[in-house]
């Protein structure tokens, strides 16, 4: 051992060794670019306390911003996990365990049973997190699962949607979807019941060609990505430039396109009060 590994042990006895920051207390915002305290975001339901971007958050989350302490989570349908056997740079199933290990959900949409400042509600929330959110046979079977309990409960169904479109593995059956869910929503309104769709950030393709756009009532957070296809697509089909803002949430409502756009922070209220009022007009 040389002189300097001694003076170095020796060093390492009376000199207290730095520690390192965690990774986990600091977190970037998408929006500005400024680093902000995890704990301070937390607090600010996940909405970054300088530009007000409103980060992407999961069901746990949604559930929790959303409904009264004591909701139930509704069963996760069972369905065939790859119907058509599918394989690119890897297999479907292989996808699948990959997701659900990233994000301990059993598929992108998952529905509770609960209560909105006390008015009974049956919520869905897309998780954009598993496969961008996209539209499969789970997804399309937990919609109708979801509508079946309002009827039951006789209650609105509230859709909050985050879906990169249909998911491309399970083919026409991801397709299917959409007609399944738009028939659905026509027992809603059968039964005489709201549908409120809350679209957050982003809310693309097939599922924005369905379900996301049939709501009573289109409430969008503040600078949510909605469209069909995506803006460089449109560019090279129509060859011009698209304007400033196209596809965001507040394009949208200048353009008759949805109802509202709201801040995470008054969303729980506004979903109460459209509750309640379309519920008494039901009454009615």
């Amino acid at each position: 051992m040389s002189w300097l590994s001694n003076v170095r042990n020796a060093l390492s006895l009376v000199v207290p060794v730095k520690k390192e920051t965690p990774d986990n207390l600091w977190h970037k915002c998408k929006g500005c670019g400024q680093m902000v305290f995890v704990k301070e975001l937390e607090e600010n339901l996940h909405v970054c306390p300088h530009c007000q971007h409103h980060e992407r958050i999961g069901p746990t989350q949604r559930f929790e911003y959303t409904l009264d302490p004591g909701y139930t989570l509704l069963p996760v349908p069972k369905v065939p996990e790859d119907p058509l056997k599918f394989r690119d740079s890897k297999r479907y199933v292989d996808r699948i365990k990959a997701a659900r290990a990233a994000t301990n959900e059993t598929d992108a949409l998952i529905t509770a049973k609960g209560k909105i400042e006390g008015l009974k509600v049956v919520v869905a929330v897309q998780d954009f997190a598993f496969m961008g959110g996209s539209m499969g046979l789970a997804v399309g079977e937990a919609f109708i699962r979801g509508v079946e309990a309002a009827i039951a409960e006789k209650c609105p169904y509230i859709i909050f949607t985050a879906a990169g479109g249909a998911r491309m593995q399970e083919g026409i059956l991801s397709l299917m979807q959409m007609p399944r869910t738009t028939a659905a929503i026509q027992l809603l309104h059968d039964a005489g019941l709201p549908y409120i769709a809350v679209l957050t950030d982003p809310t693309t393709g097939g599922v924005t060609a369905s379900y996301a756009m049939l709501g009573d009532v289109q409430i969008a957070e503040p600078g949510a990505l909605i469209g069909f296809a995506g803006q460089r697509v449109i560019e090279q089909t129509i060859r011009e430039k698209l304007p400033e803002g196209f596809q965001r949430a507040e394009y949208l409502l200048d353009h008759g396109m949805i109802d509202m756009v709201k801040h995470r922070k008054d969303l729980r209220a506004t979903l109460a009060s459209v509750v309640d009022f379309l519920g008494a007009k039901r009454a009615a």
